[in-house]
């Protein structure tokens, strides 16, 4: 499995990629013009030139950059490649100054479990403005804000099982 930037040319198989996990109900609606116009900003990984996973980075602010489109393949899971992905991702995202990374998701498990923080939704201002004020499922969509520091030298976050059992029984209370 080999990672790498993504590309113009990768725009379709992206798109693909992203449109045919809609259907889980984790990912917002892309469409193909935006992800060719955005594409440098995707990390990549695939095998034997196949698009098996992508993530990204999409910067909300000078300071915040958003986790945007994390996906997977069916094929791909289980290998820790959403792991790799959000590495890379969380490096390109120090290399280019960011201060916080934010993450919007209807199940925050994986994000805790990589340190992110589970925050109110208004610890974002960039993402509610930019995206989620004109949503027609502003305040009642059920994903969690989730952000993770990367200029205080220690990533602040949920720590251990007993934190990730209480995220999924949150998650159980609202279903």
């Amino acid at each position: 499995m080999r990672m790498r930037q993504g590309t113009a040319a990768d725009a379709e198989a992206l798109f693909a990629l992203i449109h045919e996990h809609q259907a889980e109900g984790h990912l917002l609606p892309r469409n193909l013009e935006e992800i060719r116009r955005r594409a440098s900003g995707f990390v990549v990984s695939e095998v034997a030139g196949v698009l098996q996973a992508c993530v990204e980075l999409a910067p909300l602010s000078d300071s915040v950059a958003e986790v945007r489109s994390l996906v997977v393949s069916g094929i791909a899971r289980g290998q820790g490649v959403a792991t790799r992905l959000l590495a890379r991702l969380r490096r390109r995202a120090v290399e280019n100054g960011y201060d916080t990374l934010a993450a919007f998701t209807h199940d925050p498990r994986f994000f805790v479990r990589q340190n992110f923080s589970m925050v109110p939704h208004h610890r974002v201002p960039e993402k509610i403005a930019r995206d989620c004020a004109a949503c027609p499922l502003f305040r009642r969509c059920g994903q969690h804000a989730m952000t993770l520091s990367l200029t205080d030298g220690r990533e602040i976050g949920f720590h251990g099982t007993r934190d990730i059992e209480q995220v999924e029984d949150r998650r159980a209370a609202v279903a």
